[in-house]
């Protein structure tokens, strides 16, 4: 009677560490990555206290981190958990997609930036891609990072400029609000207009939004 083959033992499964803040959509994303054999979800949390500590307790080989999260935020969140662990596999995930917040969760050490409205196969492509020591980032994402990248920030007193902006004001008004003449007020309004690559003052304060400069 032959021996059974030796057969390879099999891979052990991906740990994985859930955070985020509504319970439903962290049941729907554990369900769905439970189901498959490569990954476990070994701990979940709904807020960034927790996700260090069962950071620390678990050492998952990555964590899925909601950018957007009740007392300390998300990207908060990750800067302590790679001062914990510089090596952290960390993939965030969102409901918005502005530039200024993919951009400041990447230099904070982020290992990818996924949308909450992804398909499935996109999230498991970029927990993989991730675990595989690579960036996961869409080509869309990546050209927006790259054109803000090559745009100079709004000077202090331009972000003050652009936050009368989104209330309409003239540039006389503007003037009189933060005490410089009607002309510096135009000056300030054509520098933030070139530099953020609008056509008219309603672009600017649009692309304000977009890019994370002013809050709803």
């Amino acid at each position: 009677m032959k021996s059974a083959p030796n057969l390879p033992a099999a891979h052990p499964p991906q740990r994985l560490l859930l955070v985020d803040d509504h319970a439903v959509m962290r049941a729907g994303l554990a369900n769905m990555l439970n189901s498959r054999p490569e990954f476990v979800v070994v701990a979940q949390a709904d807020n960034s206290d927790l996700a260090l500590e069962h950071y620390k307790a678990h050492s998952p080989d990555i964590a899925l981190l909601d950018v957007m999260m009740p007392g300390i935020s998300g990207i908060e969140c990750l800067r302590r958990i790679r001062d914990h662990d510089p090596a952290a596999k960390i993939l965030m995930l969102s409901s918005t997609e502005m530039i200024a917040e993919i951009d400041e969760a990447i230099h904070a050490g982020a290992s990818g930036f996924v949308s909450k409205t992804a398909l499935p196969a996109e999230l498991i492509a970029a927990i993989k891609t991730v675990l595989n020591g690579e960036q996961a980032l869409d080509e869309d994402l990546k050209r927006r990072l790259e054109v803000e990248s090559r745009q100079a920030h709004l000077t202090p007193r331009e972000l003050e400029v652009l936050h009368l902006l989104r209330h309409g004001m003239s540039n006389p008004a503007i003037g009189n609000e933060l005490r410089i003449t009607a002309r510096t007020a135009k000056a300030h309004v054509a520098a933030i207009m070139e530099k953020l690559e609008a056509q008219d003052r309603a672009e600017a304060v649009a692309k304000g939004f977009e890019r994370g400069l002013l809050r709803p």
